[in-house]
């Protein structure tokens, strides 16, 4: 029964979610039911998905050392499962076989890249390679490595060829080793459990009663054969419980590791050069990497001098002039030490609050992780989320290895909308880009999230041609636009005045007679046929008798139509002032009689966007191979136009933009646009994990802010914008597991365990995982005596190494700061900003080693004139005597960072 039971829920070793019982010998699906109208269910709507870290994208690993280095990289391709023979039907389960043809093997500049499909087997491979799981998968590793290896020249055969030897495979070579690791670290579940305890248990008491427990043994009244039906029952339940206990303590060790707001390893910023302090040009000038980031960006060295930029051509280095007469370049400060970045950040909070100065922040990391360390900060804060999430279609499917493809897919953007939902503010919307793979899903899935929200969903046409699909070519896609009760009104597409579009003031149709609103009905003054003024709203016994009444050299307009009917105007009195700007004189041809007429400023917004300027190859792709930059693989980038559209329909000139399916960047230069072209200070925040982090999003955006004109990768104009934006990278799920250690605890002194076997077993069940790898550093294992030295233990490009953690920016992130400021001043790091409560902090940070109890306290006094006042809150490092320097006429308080530190990282 118990392996009756465990098989139902479990497939080499990895959980499969099937609620079933049996009726009538035959298997139903229990589905969870709240007295739901319409409820939307599926396979895996109680797990996390997980799988979408860097890791399933690409895995990168080195060869050689120093200046030989190379990298070499396995991909996924694109797999189509229809063709050859593939039952996917009749058996689910998927393996990792080299892609087929040319395309297994590639050279990309100096990387080799290999690439995957992730597929059920052909019949004739499952002959070719026999057994089933890891047994089978180590099979067609084997014929992997040997097809590859024939496949590499003399160079890259060398190099793999390296013995990586183990006991059990003295002649693995490096190539093994990695196709190996590859394939086992996408090979196991891609979903964690939000609740398994809670589930296999409920899930054990169902199968009790109706597979264990046989009614004929109670309806014959037997008591032997009651008493040993009741023994078996208590048997299943009481060994099975213990298996559910184990089986429970590893995924919530897992859902532990996955729901902890993960670390900030690095942290960078680009400012403009006009934001920065002309006293740090000379060092900027004098910065080899810095100079040739601006040579390959922005041709900087093709500039010439001319009277526009007082003749001050590029040098190398170049001159503190030519610095000054360029001030859109972007400095950023990965190329220089932190003793340079402190100054410019010092600077920079002399001049104003930092948050309110930053126009921008990215992040690279996975997606659900990025927004969960954002709650803090950015609660109800969005005002618009723009999301351009995987199609699903056959070349972005989301891939599971038992096939479970839409399961897949809504687990994760349902859990990735939830988050976001919660960032927006009480009139922040959601626009959701969608194809037709999932576009009926993804309708009900917005549907059960925001229930209280008007949904409507555009059609996009983004591709004249079409992509033809089995009866029709496909020309268009979708967005999904989820607007709140509290958003006052969309805006359309901006026209030019000489393309308005005019109505009649008066109101036609359905309750448009004067009853229905009485401050609607008034004169309108015409003089010398334009607008001279309004009168009051006319007494409820007055009857003009026409809608046009001659007064000396005027006309007095009333919303009267041709019948004498008296109907009303579009605007009451109180606002029609306001609209004048919009508002002309007709006079109707024939009949001589004056009307008054609204202009539209803007285009209505429709539920078909069909214009020139959403095609996306021409201002998608083109955009970016206009701004030099490589068009990857697994990038589909949208017009610029329908993005910058859809961010100016539902918000306005100051909102806070979110996109975490950043792609290859659209949203942040649409939000760069909006503001060069309409004013405004929008401020977008881009999340993104793939390797196009780096290699489109981040040149992207620092190619825009310095021009919005570009040709075959260089500047047309060099006319820029004023920029200063932040960007991270986040510690991953993978990143927390590998820095796991385990440390068994040391033998007891009074053999407490050793004395009561059901406690040790009770340990070992529920507690030992949790308990043993506590002092990990991911964890919050280690302290925090220099927390500029704080470090993970994690593989990079299949090398182990320590990897430094930004713990002061990750807690400004935790507790939700709005920087302020940020001085680095003798060995101590102040920060200051207000925290998600609205209370104004100053965090310090410390070596305890060079900065002790009294140096600190010491400190404190002399910098005491330049902190914020009031203040609420003092956070520092290690233990301190802070409090005991507060003076009576302030209110704050010190406060230990570690306990608020990991209250923060594991709080829900």
């Amino acid at each position: 029964h118990l392996a009756n039971f465990f098989g139902r829920y479990y497939a080499e070793g990895d959980f499969i979610s099937q609620r079933r019982y049996s009726s009538g010998g035959r298997s139903a699906y229990l589905i969870p039911y709240d007295g739901e109208e319409v409820k939307l269910h599926w396979a895996n709507a109680d797990q996390y998905y997980v799988k979408t870290t860097e890791n399933y994208a690409s895995y990168v690993f080195t060869v050689g050392t120093g200046e030989a280095a190379r990298h070499a990289r396995f991909e996924i391709a694109a797999a189509d499962t229809e063709k050859d023979n593939v039952k996917d039907a009749a058996d689910r389960q998927r393996r990792f076989v080299p892609a087929a043809g040319k395309a297994a093997v590639a050279i990309d500049a100096d990387d080799l890249v290999v690439r995957f499909e992730h597929r059920p087997l052909t019949e004739a491979e499952k002959k070719r390679w026999p057994g089933n799981g890891a047994t089978q998968q180590g099979r067609i590793n084997e014929a992997a490595v040997d097809r590859i290896s024939r496949s590499l020249d003399p160079e890259w055969h060398s190099l793999l060829a390296a013995p990586a030897p183990t006991e059990a495979a003295p002649d693995r070579t490096l190539l093994a080793k990695h196709v190996d690791r590859y394939t086992a670290k996408n090979s196991f579940d891609y979903f964690i459990h939000k609740d398994l305890g809670g589930f296999l248990r409920r899930e054990l008491d169902l199968y009790l009663n109706t597979d264990v427990l046989n009614l004929d043994d109670l309806e014959r009244g037997d008591a032997a054969r009651l008493d040993r039906a009741l023994a078996r029952v208590r048997g299943t339940r009481h060994v099975g419980r213990k298996i559910i206990d184990f089986l429970a303590q590893l995924e919530d060790f897992q859902k532990r590791l996955w729901l902890k707001k993960k670390f900030v390893l690095e942290t960078h910023w680009c400012v403009t050069l006009d934001r920065v302090p002309e006293a740090l040009y000379p060092e900027i000038a004098a910065n080899a990497a810095q100079r040739r980031e601006w040579i390959e960006l922005y041709a900087a060295d093709e500039i010439t001098g001319d009277l526009t930029n007082g003749n001050a051509a590029w040098t190398d280095p170049p001159t503190v002039d030519f610095l000054k007469a360029h001030p859109h370049l972007v400095v950023d400060t990965r190329h220089f030490d932190r003793d340079f970045t402190d100054r410019l950040l010092g600077a920079l909070s002399d001049a104003g609050p930092l948050d309110e100065q930053t126009d921008g922040l990215l992040v690279h990391g996975e997606n659900f992780q990025a927004l969960n360390l954002l709650q803090a900060r950015y609660r109800g804060q969005i005002a618009c989320v723009y999301i351009d999430p995987p199609y699903n279609s056959k070349t972005t499917q989301i891939l599971y290895k038992n096939s479970y493809k839409h399961s897949s897919w809504i687990s994760l953007m349902d859990d990735r909308l939830r988050l976001s939902r919660s960032l927006c503010a009480i009139d922040g919307s959601h626009v959701v880009a969608i194809d037709e793979n999932e576009q009926e899903v993804l309708g009900r899935l917005l549907a059960t999230l925001f229930p209280e929200h008007t949904r409507v969903c555009v059609a996009v046409v983004h591709n004249k041609k079409g992509i033809q699909g089995t009866f029709f070519s496909y020309n268009h896609d979708y967005a999904f636009f989820c607007m709140p009760p509290a958003l006052q009104g969309s805006n359309g597409q901006p026209v030019s005045e000489g393309a308005w579009e005019f109505d009649n003031l008066r109101k036609w149709g359905r309750e448009s007679e004067r009853s229905t609103a009485r401050n609607c009905f008034y004169p309108i003054v015409v003089r010398n046929n334009a607008i001279s003024g309004f009168g009051d709203v006319c007494p409820e016994d007055f009857h003009p008798g026409a809608s046009n009444v001659a007064e000396g050299d005027s006309v007095i307009v009333y919303p009267v139509d041709a019948q004498g009917v008296e109907r009303k105007w579009r605007y009451a009195r109180g606002s029609v002032e306001g609209i004048l700007h919009l508002l002309r004189v007709k006079v109707v041809a024939g009949s001589g009689e004056i009307q008054i007429e609204k202009g539209r400023s803007e285009k209505v917004l429709k539920t078909v966007w069909d214009d020139p300027r959403y095609i996306a190859g021409d201002y998608g792709t083109r955009w970016l191979t206009n701004l030099g930059l490589k068009v990857e693989q697994d990038l589909y980038p949208k017009s610029i136009h329908t993005v910058m559209d859809s961010i100016f329909a539902i918000s306005d000139d100051n909102a806070t933009v979110l996109d975490y399916f950043a792609g290859s960047g659209t949203t942040g230069h649409a939000v760069v646009n909006l503001n060069r072209g309409h004013g405004g200070r929008r401020r977008y925040v881009l999340v993104e994990m793939g390797r196009h982090f780096d290699a489109v999003i981040l040149p992207r955006m620092k190619k825009v802010v310095h021009s919005s004109d570009w040709k075959d990768g260089k500047p047309v104009s060099r006319g820029g914008v004023s920029q200063v934006f932040k960007y991270l990278r986040l510690e991953s799920y993978e990143d927390s597991m590998d820095s796991l250690e385990v440390v068994p605890p040391p033998p007891e002194p009074d053999g407490l365990l050793a004395a009561n076997p059901d406690l040790t077993e009770d340990y070992r069940l529920r507690y030992a995982l949790g308990a043993e790898t506590s002092a990990s550093a991911c964890l919050l294992g280690g302290h925090f005596e220099d927390p500029f030295a704080y470090a993970l233990s994690v593989v990079r490009d299949g090398v182990r190494r320590d990897v430094t953690v930004d713990l002061p920016e990750t807690f400004n992130a935790l507790i939700g700061l709005r920087l302020e400021s940020r001085h680095r001043i003798n060995g101590v790091l102040a920060v200051t900003g207000v925290d998600a409560a609205g209370r104004r902090c100053l965090v310090l940070w410390r070596n305890l080693a060079e900065v002790d109890h009294g140096s600190l306290d010491a400190w404190f006094e002399r910098n005491r004139p330049s902190f914020p006042k009031p203040l609420d809150l003092v956070y520092v490092n290690g233990d301190n005597t802070l409090n005991a320097v507060r003076r009576p006429d302030e209110a704050w308080t010190a406060r230990t960072i570690e306990p608020e530190f990991r209250k923060r990282m594991f709080e829900g």
